[in-house]
């Protein structure tokens, strides 16, 4: 079966998409060694993501295995995640105090 998307790291919460998928498109996707299918909510642009599963408002967007933002409404199971539903906490100097 062809590869339509990516997951980099078992712990990620999104997959990168390897060519443009379609609204209502069944995207296969290996997550460590077992295949999970998302039906996908929207149309999504080639090497943009989507949720693996359903992300609540103010929880990490996981990608690589890494924290790349915060989730700044809920986000559904197939849906595009992006800047329109994402802030990034990276690079960010108003975040740094809250780190230490």
């Amino acid at each position: 079966m062809k590869k339509l998307a990516v997951v980099a790291h078992p712990e990620d919460n999104v997959a990168t998409a390897v060519r443009n998928l379609s609204k209502g498109e069944e995207v296969h996707v290996d997550v460590d060694g077992n295949e999970m299918r998302v039906k996908l909510l929207v149309d999504i642009p080639f090497g943009h993501k989507f949720a693996l599963r359903d992300i609540e408002a103010d929880m990490d967007v996981i990608k690589y295995g890494e924290v790349i933002g915060r989730a700044t409404r809920p986000i559904k199971t197939g849906e595009h995640v992006h800047v329109h539903n994402i802030e990034s906490l990276r690079g960010r100097g108003d975040w740094e105090g809250e780190k230490k």
